[in-house]
């Protein structure tokens, strides 16, 4: 049973009002064994042995892959109030780069763009109480292409138009109300993927949402979003990885979004809490702990790398993940 609470989102299974079904178990910890599921065939012969009471999981049944050092490009010095705005977009990247390709820097975020899915690998943002509030209004704001994107590669408003799927932002517009440019860059759509209406309008609204009551608590708050295309077993077996397109421009329909949140506290303390949702219709009302995974999960969906750069800037790191 707790198998297939744990597939049920994951691997796409809806109930009969076409929601993810996580028939009201809660998940433990080994909730992020659901992405390993999906992304091993080898899963379904883990999950048998699995002690869930044990915190390891089926990371500690697979071979640890050594992970290399990513390097920011620079020493970064946390933005202070009151220091010019491009301090922004550089303190974001305090805790390095996931990857290092089609790097792009905002007003206040940075991304990596993927020019065969036409969105965003990945986008960081940093959150605090003076970001979140202002004056900034998204009614001034329209999404358009991103020019400094080769126009083979970039999407566009008409790929979306009578598609089903919302043009749903990677870094949140309402994170940037410090600024009416900063939220206005937000609109642009290499920070945009295809999300399922009712997702980006309930489960991830309220996970954007959840980010910015964080900053009350915590002194910096570090978003990294973006979009995974993830397995799937057919019925001959065999993974598969198959995703759907949009448009002329082919915009690649993720399987699942991430957000990792970095968050730090006064004495330097530094907590990680990394969640995944499937682009998909998911009761608003499953806690958002359901959601959390081990950020390992994430790594290796994504290609991307966490932990390393943020083990180079302190060495008081918690994982929280669902308990």
């Amino acid at each position: 049973m707790r198998r297939n609470v744990l597939r049920a989102c994951f691997a796409g299974e809806t109930d009969s009002h076409g929601l993810c079904k996580y028939r009201g178990q809660r998940l433990s910890v080994t909730a992020g064994i659901g992405i390993g599921a999906t992304l091993t065939a080898a899963g379904d012969r883990l999950n048998k042995s699995r002690d869930t009471s044990h915190s390891g999981g089926l990371l500690e049944r697979i071979p640890v892959i050594p992970i290399p050092s990513v390097d920011a490009a620079s020493e970064i010095t946390p933005y202070q109030p009151g220091q010019v705005a491009v301090n922004r977009s550089t303190a974001v990247m305090k805790y390095g780069f996931p990857s290092l390709s089609n790097i792009k820097s905002r007003e206040s975020y940075v991304t990596s763009y993927d020019p065969r899915n036409r969105t965003a690998a990945w986008v960081i943002e940093q959150l605090n109480a003076e970001t979140v509030t202002g004056t900034s209004d998204r009614k001034f704001c329209d999404f358009k292409e991103d020019d400094s994107v080769h126009v083979y590669h970039r999407s566009s408003n008409a790929d979306y138009k009578g598609s089903g799927f919302d043009r749903g932002h990677l870094a949140a517009a309402a994170n940037h109300k410090w600024s009416q440019k900063a939220m206005d860059e937000t609109f642009y759509l290499s920070n945009v993927s295809p999300q399922n209406p009712h997702l980006n309008q309930n489960a991830w609204n309220n996970l954007e949402k959840y980010c910015r009551t964080l900053t009350k608590h915590y002194q910096n708050v570090f978003v990294c979003t973006g979009p995974l295309y993830l397995p799937r077993q057919e019925p001959d077996g065999k993974m598969y990885v198959k995703y759907q397109v949009l448009g002329k421009n082919h915009v690649g329909v993720p399987t699942h979004f991430f957000k990792v949140v970095i968050l730090e506290k006064p004495r330097g303390d530094v907590e990680l809490r990394s969640y995944v949702m499937p682009n998909m219709p998911v009761d608003e009302k499953i806690p958002l702990e359901r959601f959390l995974v081990p950020i390992e999960s994430i790594e290796r969906a994504s290609g991307l790398l966490f932990v390393p750069n943020i083990m180079k800037r302190t060495s008081s790191l918690k994982a929280i993940t669902a308990g």
